[in-house]
């Protein structure tokens, strides 16, 4: 015959089963929250960004190189404020040896906001320094305004079109634009 003490082990076994999920989920992969944005504050974020994507060069004389290219890949941001944990990036832009490079970045998070930016550089090189201006965004970064800046470094040899390549010291920060910033109104609009 079983013992009060074993009918009551049974009779908590199903409730341990059924709490288990709940406590699992309780402990473990708490979503972070997502840093607030209040127009003016501003948010430094550093990160990681490892893009691929293809390049088209033309040689001119000696020393002397043009091309384009396109570039996608992962932003993935650290540290406790950043603007959000991941954005999927796309770049184009034009690289010159002679006069630098200029190039245009999207970057779009989860829910399809994005965030726009310009960058420029000596040129697109292993160990190159480049700057970046946040000039604005949809969604949750309408009015972002920002600086970044990092150092290009290929990863392996280039073969054909494509180029890998991963960011070094990727830092900046961005801060929301106050409406009356983002677009002065005039006695001319005002009618």
């Amino acid at each position: 015959m079983r013992s009060l003490r074993d009918s009551t082990r049974l009779l908590h076994w199903p409730l341990t089963i059924m709490l288990l999920p709940t406590l699992l989920a309780v402990g473990c992969g708490q979503p972070e929250p997502t840093t607030v944005m209040t127009p003016g504050d501003r948010i430094p974020f550093s990160g990681n960004w490892s893009p691929t994507g293809t390049q088209q060069v033309l040689d001119l004389e000696a020393g002397h190189r043009a091309g384009i290219f396109r570039l996608n890949g992962s932003l993935v941001l650290t540290g406790k404020q950043r603007l959000t944990r991941a954005f999927r990036t796309d770049v184009i832009g034009f690289s010159d040896t002679g006069s630098g490079m200029v190039g245009r970045s999207v970057w779009t998070d989860e829910h399809g906001d994005r965030v726009f930016s310009e960058l420029r550089g000596a040129a697109i090189g292993p160990g190159q320094r480049i700057e970046g201006n946040i000039i604005g965004g949809t969604g949750r970064y309408e009015g972002l305004r920002g600086e970044y800046g990092f150092e290009w470094q290929r990863i392996g040899p280039v073969e054909g079109d494509e180029i890998a390549g991963r960011v070094v010291g990727l830092t900046g920060w961005a801060r929301v634009t106050p409406a009356a910033e983002q677009s002065p109104t005039t006695a001319g609009d005002r009618k």
